[in-house]
């Protein structure tokens, strides 16, 4: 038998591409999704100490410490009697929706 010349010459590379891609693609997605874990943990953290300045009656400063936490959030704050709820809410990476929410009951004066 004789040695032909493959047809198949540069599947290699084709492939090497192709998974190259794919690499890029899942470091991309990964990375984002770390960036997503973030923010919906700063929401958290914003919305619980929205809740806490709130309860102590001092709920403009609490709004404005959400916003600092998390940049471009949208904070709701909402008290009801004995109850207060504060909602953080933004978009993240992909355009993921973000919220948190945390209550509180508000101290005595």
């Amino acid at each position: 038998m004789r040695w032909r010349p493959s047809d198949d010459r540069g599947m290699v590379t084709v492939e090497a591409a192709v998974a190259v891609s794919a690499l890029l693609v899942a470091v991309w997605l990964g990375a984002n999704g770390l960036t997503a874990v973030t923010e919906q943990m700063r929401c958290a953290d914003a919305a619980r100490e929205a809740a806490r300045l709130a309860a102590r009656g001092e709920r403009q400063r609490g709004e404005e410490a959400a916003g600092r936490i998390v940049g471009g959030a949208q904070v709701l704050v909402d008290v009801q009697g004995d109850a207060i709820s504060v909602v953080v809410s933004k978009r993240g990476p992909l355009g993921l929706p973000l919220s948190a929410r945390a209550f509180a009951v508000p101290e005595p004066r």
